[in-house]
């Protein structure tokens, strides 16, 4: 069940990126945080009642929870105008937050692919952090285009290897390549992408806006 979720985190972190990069109005984006959200708190909550009091397994759906109070948030935001910097600081949180998964994943749970990829995750949500927290503009639309990469190499592909039953056999090839791809990809778009704002001036993942 939980792998039906992040493959629809990859949509919705798709469409909010390419918001922040102004491919999409952003009140549009809404509606998909919503589903997204919704379906993020139905997925861990079914998976911690049916755990059966494992350890691993409510550790592992928790962390489910950061993703869908993100993109409620972000669905708020948009549908009533509020001000980002709440939400920013939220994913200050959930930065700090991602950086303690990823250290479970490889350390805990042996599981170096989603090592790799909550570091990704971190990565993003730090960037929410300084664009919406922090006011730092020049990084929106470099925001933008790190989200809409990553719905898709660690999100979307994630998911359809754990839908298949490949993932188990790949783990430390997912982790290796998502590595050099996030060093190699985030620097080029940076080089790309580092100035002027988004746009739309967006204050969320999901693209609420801010003063220019």
């Amino acid at each position: 069940m939980g792998s039906v979720g992040l493959l629809f985190v990859g949509a919705v972190l798709f469409i909010n990126g390419v918001m922040l990069l102004g491919w999409v109005d952003a009140k549009s984006a809404a509606p998909i945080n919503f589903f997204v959200g919704a379906l993020q708190i139905i997925t861990p909550t079914y998976l911690i009642f049916t755990a059966n009091g494992d350890a691993d397994t409510i550790l592992s759906a928790a962390g489910l929870y950061l993703f869908a109070f993100t993109y409620l948030y972000v669905g708020l935001n948009l549908t009533f105008d509020l001000d980002g910097t709440g939400l920013g600081y939220f994913c200050l949180f959930v930065f700090l937050s991602a950086l303690v998964y990823s250290g479970l994943n490889f350390f805990r749970l042996a599981d170096p692919g989603f090592g790799v990829i909550w570091l990704h995750w971190a990565f993003l949500w730090l960037l929410f952090f300084l664009v919406l927290g922090r006011k730092v503009e020049s990084l929106s639309r470099y925001t933008g285009a790190v989200c809409a990469t990553q719905g898709w190499v660690t999100a979307w592909l994630p998911a359809f290897l754990l839908l298949t039953g490949s993932y188990g056999d790949l783990a430390t090839v997912v982790a290796i390549v998502l590595a050099v791809f996030g060093v190699v990809a985030y620097a080029a778009l940076y080089v790309r992408l580092r100035s002027g704002p988004s746009p739309i001036a967006p204050t969320a993942p999901g693209g609420q806006h801010v003063p220019a």
